[in-house]
């Protein structure tokens, strides 16, 4: 049942020239997003297609109907808030059998990630403070929000650290990977998997136009049948093109994954242009970075290593582009549009973005899942940009993906 929604009414326009408008993403977002069939966006990009067997056993596949399904054990009010949470969120008796050991040690990993991250960018803004809120589910699982807003340089910024254990429909399977549409293939109507889940997920939106926003997201999964994969990525969305920026951004990317295989950024930099592309626009949402899913094909104590770096290098990559701009004058004109690109951001998350379909799908806390969102977006119509003007260069750059380093 969706929860009744109320979208106040627009006020009639003064004239009949072209209106612009600032809009409050918190009156909108949660109508949007329900209406959107996006967990199929992604399903050409796939490499490579596991056989149904490797998923279920026969009997497996024979029991789980409509009928005798297991209990969803996830819903919008399923969340107790909890004044801390316990020591882990991870529990060996919940949640279909599998790597018990690796489950415990990403969730300290991303524990100490949140707690190192938050410390960071709260000495970069120099006024805001990140409040937490913690909860945790009967069944299992919970989680803690770092949410700072209104700082001297962000407008908000966020880092959310999920546990979860539940059982999901085909169409959250389908989003919550890369090859998900193709394990799903075949299921009943009404046949869902067991699953557990681990993650970090982050997005910071500073207040100066010439301060890029920021996301990251590295996360652990499990299904029933013994399958697990790491997926993640750090990607950079500026509103103006620098390319020393870039080349920092891309070039502390590069050296941590050069650390673990040469081929993973350019791999993982050509999936993230492709990821993060806004479909219905024709171009992506910022200038990229790297991103990675159902990654298995190499032990997962290395793969784990890799994640590992990648967090503890999301402060060097970004915090030194934060603090080179966020005393740097600017217009009304540069503000309105850094609000436009926001705009698209919105778009993407709500349309396109795995994490948030994923996490509508399988009941996940509202204000986690959009915790993402800015504050405030602009959309203007018919917006039409300058030849050869700095917001030309910008929305060249993506819609031709540009190598950095």
């Amino acid at each position: 049942v969706v929860p009744p929604c109320s979208i106040p009414p627009l006020p009639s326009p003064p004239t009949l020239h072209r209106t612009r408008f600032t809009a409050t993403m918190k009156l909108v977002t949660f109508c949007i997003v329900l209406t959107v069939p996006a967990a199929t966006a992604f399903a050409n990009l796939g490499r490579g297609t596991p056989s149904r067997s490797s998923l279920f056993s026969s009997t497996e596949t024979e029991g789980k109907k409509a009928s005798d399904a297991p209990a969803v054990n996830l819903g919008w009010d399923s969340h107790k808030a909890v004044a801390a949470v316990p020591d882990s969120l991870v529990r060996e008796e919940d949640g279909p059998e599998g790597n018990y050991p690796m489950r415990a040690k990403f969730e300290q990993l991303c524990r100490t990630a949140q707690i190192s991250i938050t410390s960071a960018i709260q000495e970069i803004d120099g006024s805001g403070t990140f409040r937490e809120d913690a909860w945790v589910r009967a069944n299992g699982g919970g989680g803690m929000s770092r949410v700072l807003t209104d700082g001297a340089v962000f407008e908000k910024a966020g880092v959310n650290l999920s546990v979860v254990y539940g059982s999901m429909p085909p169409e959250a399977l389908q989003a919550a990977t890369e090859r998900g549409v193709d394990r799903a293939a075949g299921m009943a109507p009404g046949e869902r998997v067991p699953f557990f889940a681990c993650g970090l997920s982050s997005v910071m939106h500073p207040k100066n136009p010439f301060c890029p926003t920021m996301h990251f997201n590295y996360r652990y999964f499990e299904t029933d049948g013994g399958v697990w994969w790491f997926g993640g990525g750090c990607d950079i969305t500026p509103s103006y093109v620098d390319t020393d920026d870039m080349a920092h951004f891309h070039g502390t990317l590069k050296r941590v994954c050069d650390n673990h295989d040469p081929k993973f950024y350019p791999e993982f930099k050509a999936w993230a242009d492709r990821y993060f592309k806004i479909q219905h626009r024709g171009e992506t949402r910022g200038l990229g970075g790297i991103f990675f899913d159902d990654l298995n094909d190499r032990d997962a104590d290395t793969i784990f290593e890799f994640s590992k770096e990648c967090l503890e290098n999301v402060v060097n990559a970004y915090g030194p582009l934060v603090t080179k701009h966020k005393e740097d004058p600017y217009t009304q004109k540069q503000k309105e549009w850094q609000l436009m690109r926001r705009g698209r951001y919105v778009e993407f998350n709500l349309v396109y973005d795995r994490g948030t379909v994923f996490g509508l799908k399988t009941g996940g806390r509202i204000e986690s899942i959009l915790m993402s969102l800015p504050e405030t977006a602009r959309w203007e119509y018919d917006h039409q940009i300058e030849e050869g003007s700095k917001e030309w260069d910008f929305i060249d750059a993506c819609k031709n993906a540009r190598e950095w380093v």
